[in-house]
C-alpha cells in the first residue's frame, strides 16, 4: 500500500503507462468459458460481506484477495471500478487477463436515488482509451420508481456507444421493489428474471455487443425456461456470501449447462468465503466450468 500511495502521489502517469503496456487476450478463448472475479461493490457504498459491515473497506486486504484470485488457474479476469483497476495495473496483476470496467455506480446503497443509477464510473471512451476489454452496467427496474426510466434511457445510450466501438457490455438486469423499510429487494422469481432479460436484451440500436449478467432464479429448475428468453450470451452472477456455499455451487453447476450461459462473474462469495479460503473457493468455482 505504501508503494502504491507513493506512485499515485509522485507518478500518476504510471497508471496510463501500465495500461498501455498491458498484455491483452481475447475476451473468450477456445473453451468458450469465462471466469471473472467481481470487485466493483465498494463504489456504491456496498462494503458489507454477510454480517461484516465494512469487510470490503480495507483496500490492502481486498487487493491481496484479488491478486490471489487472479493468480489461480482458470480465472480469466476481473470486473472493477477505476480505482481498483488502477491499483491492479500498478501491481502488474492484469497482464493476460480480461478487464471489465464498471460503468454505473451512482445508485448508492440505501439512497433515496438508488434507482436513478447514474453512470459515474467508466465511460465507453475510458474503456477504449485504457485498452480494457468490456464494460459492465447494472440495470435495476422498479415499476413504481421514475428513477428506473432515467436509468433505462441512459443504459440504452451507453449500449449504443459501446457497440459503436465494438466493445462488449455486460448488462445486469433486475426487477426489484422497495420493502416497507425502504430497502430494495431484487425479485428472483422466474417471471421477474424473464422480464428483466427481455427488457435488457432489447435496449439500444444494436445488441451485437451486448452480454447479459443474470442471477440464478429462486428455483434453479426454472433457469432453462428463463434463459430461452434471449439468444444473447450470458454469465451468471454470484451474490453475497451465504452460509451454504455448496448450495450456491449446485445452482451454478446446473445453469452453466444451458446453451447461452458462458461462465461466471462472482465477487464476494469467492473473495470472502465463509471459511476464509479464497484459493479454494475460486478453484471450486473454476471447476464448475
Amino acid at each position: 500500500m505504501v508503494d502504491l500511495a507513493r506512485t499515485r502521489a509522485h507518478r500518476p502517469e504510471a497508471i496510463a503507462e501500465a495500461a498501455a503496456h498491458r498484455v491483452r487476450r481475447p475476451l473468450v478463448k477456445d473453451s468458450g468459458r469465462l471466469m471473472i472475479v467481481a470487485a466493483d461493490h465498494p463504489a456504491r457504498g456496498a462494503l458489507a460481506v454477510g454480517d461484516r459491515k465494512l469487510a470490503m473497506a480495507n483496500r490492502a486486504d481486498l487487493l491481496e484477495r484479488l491478486c490471489l484470485a487472479l493468480s489461480r488457474p482458470g480465472v480469466d479476469g476481473v470486473l472493477a471500478t477505476a480505482d481498483i483497476l488502477d491499483d491492479l495495473l500498478l501491481l502488474g496483476a492484469l497482464d493476460g487477463k480480461v478487464v471489465l470496467g464498471s460503468m454505473n455506480r451512482g445508485g448508492l446503497v440505501g439512497a433515496s436515488f438508488e434507482l436513478d443509477d447514474r453512470f459515474t464510473g467508466h465511460r465507453p471512451q475510458d474503456i477504449e482509451r485504457l485498452g480494457f476489454d468490456a464494460g459492465k452496467l447494472l440495470l435495476r427496474i422498479d415499476y413504481d420508481d421514475p428513477g428506473s426510466l432515467r436509468t433505462l434511457e441512459s443504459t440504452a445510450r451507453v449500449i449504443d456507444e459501446m457497440a459503436e466501438r465494438r466493445l462488449p457490455v455486460f448488462v445486469e438486469p433486475f426487477l426489484c421493489r422497495r420493502r416497507d423499510d425502504g430497502t430494495l429487494r431484487n425479485d428472483l422469481s422466474a417471471e421477474a428474471v424473464t422480464k428483466s432479460i427481455a427488457i435488457a436484451a432489447g435496449l439500444g440500436g444494436s445488441s451485437a455487443y451486448t452480454w447479459l449478467k443474470v442471477p440464478v432464479t429462486e428455483n434453479p429448475d426454472d433457469m432453462a425456461r428463463v434463459m430461452e428468453t434471449s439468444t444473447l450470451p450470458a454469465v451468471l452472477l454470484g451474490g453475497d456470501v451465504g452460509e451454504d456455499q455448496e448450495a450456491a455451487y449446485e445452482k451454478w453447476r446446473g445453469a452453466l449447462q444451458l446453451p447461452t450461459v458462458q461462465g461466471l462473474v462472482v465477487g464476494r462469495s469467492l473473495l470472502y468465503p465463509a471459511d476464509g479460503d479464497v484459493a479454494g473457493a475460486v478453484d471450486t468455482a473454476v471447476g464448475l466450468l
